[in-house]
């Protein structure tokens, strides 16, 4: 099966040229370890899936660590928490070797936590998701902005599912929901009602690019708050849902507070809310929120893949100015973006943006954005542009380097 490289190599590499051990999270089958074992060649790869593998790190870390040797990638290295501390030891063992240990994990925050305590100092983090649209190019014949939606929402963008066409997308996210819910939720808390939580996640997929009520959720499923606000972090934490902070820096009070809440994949939105073609795709009453999501996670990933924390935001006032996105970057600049699944842009659209410099004139506000399916960037004023993804995400890239 061919490899597609991915966007984040580059700063692997500096990474582990950098600090003693790097690791990698992000959902489960985002290709961590596949783009792992083709970027660090010189490597040897340990999976603590193995179950003998997991018994001598648990039973024996000293000699387990002693047997693999430096320059190793420890796949899944939540499964066997109780190594860190020893790799620690080795660690400081050889101050200034570098790279000694690269992990992987899919369980973020149990692992992250693991990890902080344990090495910290000592450790690079980083995040990878799944394809973004410029690694998928590389094995997919699509060309605009309409064809890269499309390919996301009904495709997918896991690694399994790009490079290899002849795959059941709704058998292989079927698939992959029971497993992430039988076996990595469990692992990580007790939810109680497995039946509950994928109602909650199909609830959640179709309030995607909307702002997050926690109560109407409790409500709708009869759970408590505090039950959903658990399984969102279990969500959020395993990078398969990311939440938009407001912007109310310095605003006042009349701004709103609550997150927005999108899917880091649209795929998996696609599955559980049973959108399985094109017209229903473009059509349907979720188009243009799956477009936004669509925008957002590609959105998402520029900063990923770049080993940098997304500045991200939305705003929303009291009198109904909403921005979709806002962009902080330096000098807490803000760059605004509207995202609408449009062919014909319009000023009309671009009037909230407006409306934002005006009201807030004292912000460092740049030039404004709305990305949609035009074929062209098309410019509506001096301080608006109506842009393709393409263009968006390559000023993006350069805005966030």
């Amino acid at each position: 099966m061919r490899y597609l490289h991915r966007q984040i190599e580059p700063k692997v590499i500096q990474l582990v040229k950098s600090f003693p051990s790097v690791a990698i999270t992000g959902p489960r089958q985002s290709g961590k370890s596949t783009m792992l074992t083709n970027t660090l060649k010189g490597y040897k790869y340990i999976t603590l899936d193995d179950p003998l593998t997991r018994e001598q790190a648990l039973s024996d870390p000293r000699f387990f660590l002693d047997s693999i040797g430096e320059k190793t990638i420890i796949d899944e290295i939540q499964l066997a928490p109780g190594i860190l501390s020893y790799i620690k030891m080795n660690i400081d063992k050889k101050r200034g070797r570098k790279g000694m240990y690269v992990f992987t994990g899919s369980q973020q925050f149990a692992m992250i936590k693991d990890l902080g305590d344990s090495l910290a100092g000592r450790i690079a983090l980083l995040d990878l998701l799944p394809f973004s649209i410029n690694e998928k190019k590389k094995g997919v014949n699509i060309k605009n902005t309409l064809e890269y939606f499309a390919h996301a929402a009904l495709t997918g963008s896991y690694p399994e599912l790009v490079v290899d066409p002849s795959i059941d997308v709704h058998s292989w996210y079927g698939s992959y929901i029971q497993t992430y819910l039988e076996r990595d939720i469990r692992s990580i808390y007790n939810t109680g009602n497995l039946r509950d939580f994928q109602r909650f996640m199909r609830l959640l997929a179709g309030r995607c690019a909307q702002i997050l009520n926690l109560s109407e959720f409790a409500k709708d499923l009869g759970v408590s708050v505090p039950t959903i606000k658990n399984w969102l972090s279990i969500l959020e934490a395993s990078r398969i849902v990311y939440l938009l902070p407001p912007y109310y820096n310095n605003l006042g009070k009349r701004i709103t507070k609550s997150p927005k809440v999108y899917f880091t994949d649209i795929g998996v939105i696609c599955y559980l809310t049973g959108i399985s073609d094109k017209t229903h795709l473009l059509q349907g009453p979720m188009a243009g929120q799956l477009f936004e999501n669509f925008c957002l996670q590609e959105t998402i990933k520029v900063f990923f893949n770049l080993g940098r924390r997304p500045g991200l935001y939305y705003l929303r006032t009291g009198n109904n100015l909403e921005i979709d996105l806002l962009i902080e970057g330096i000098s807490r600049s803000l760059i605004p973006v509207e995202i609408k699944l449009s062919k014909t842009p319009s000023l009309g659209m671009g009037s909230n943006i407006t409306r934002f410099k005006e009201i807030f004139s004292s912000l460092n506000i740049q030039n404004g954005f709305i990305i949609s399916s035009i074929d062209q960037t098309t410019p509506l004023r001096a301080d608006l542009t109506a842009i393709t993804l393409d263009d968006y995400i390559m000023k993006i890239k350069k805005a966030a380097s």
